[in-house]
């Protein structure tokens, strides 16, 4: 099950659960507010094992916490912000060429450039 950083658009949820992804936001949870490495322990808590996110600086200030849990992937979603039409078409072209493939226990920058 992967989860969306309150940076994500939500709308990607129901694109990921189209892809058979099982899919949830940090907001549907109550965990906008959560500093990294308290989401990244609520992540694991709840079942996670990848968190989708546009903050580049999250695998630093979040390591310690994948140290601790390390069956949990983070990837960094290195897409331009703009509209969700846009967004989307942005996101299925790139999927298309290279889905994303969480490595548990690592941060790793999504697609790769």
């Amino acid at each position: 099950m992967w989860l969306l950083d309150a940076n994500m658009d939500v709308h990607l949820a129901t694109l990921l659960n189209g892809f058979g992804i099982p899919c949830d936001t940090a907001g549907n949870r109550g965990w906008k507010a959560l500093p990294d490495h308290d989401l990244v322990k609520a992540a694991f808590d709840a079942g996670f094992d990848c968190l989708l996110t546009r903050d580049q600086l999250f695998g630093e200030s979040a390591s310690r916490a994948l140290r601790l849990f390390p069956q949990l992937a983070v990837v960094v979603v290195h897409i331009p912000q703009c509209r969700w039409p846009d967004y989307r078409e942005r996101f299925v072209a790139r999927w298309t060429e290279r889905p994303i493939e969480p490595i548990p226990g690592q941060s790793i920058d999504w697609p790769h450039e």
